[in-house]
């Protein structure tokens, strides 16, 4: 289990008793500038009241639990019309969507893709970029995200 799945396992309860759902966390460790970026969602929306109040009650319970021994900035969201992908359900949910993929290693000389979500199953992902097609397995993919269309 990675450090951001033991922290969303950790902070979900939390979150849903103040009635929302962890959409996603996101660690970047950079030394004493670490950011932990928690997403929430609500059918009713997200206000910058809600992301504080929020943001208080987690606070409370990483310096009680500290599972980042490090300093780090807590940032609490929506996860905005451009929201990152964390599940294979959200995935599902998005999918006909246009998205941006990076990848931990090259699939076909390539670790960024743009393009056109155009499958999901439970291992993977096809990305269609200028007419090619890419399969990208969960386990790969580093980022990603939505890009809005208007």
């Amino acid at each position: 289990m990675t450090l951001e799945e033991k922290i969303a396992q950790l902070v979900r309860p939390t979150v849903e008793s103040l009635g929302f759902e962890l959409w996603g966390c996101e660690y970047i460790p950079a030394g004493k500038h670490s950011t932990l970026r928690l997403f929430i969602e609500s059918d009713a929306g997200v206000t910058v009241d809600d992301c504080g109040r929020v943001s208080r009650q987690i606070s409370a319970l990483m310096d009680v639990e500290d599972p980042i021994a490090s300093a780090y900035l807590l940032e609490v969201s929506s996860p905005g019309m451009d929201r990152l992908l964390f599940t294979p359900e959200q995935f599902k949910a998005y999918e006909g969507e246009m998205v941006q993929v990076r990848t931990s290693s090259p699939v076909m000389g390539r670790k960024r893709f743009k393009g056109v979500m155009s499958q999901v199953s439970e291992k993977d992902i096809v990305v269609e970029v200028d007419g090619e097609a890419y399969e990208l397995a969960f386990d790969l993919i580093d980022k990603a995200n939505l890009v809005p269309q208007f």
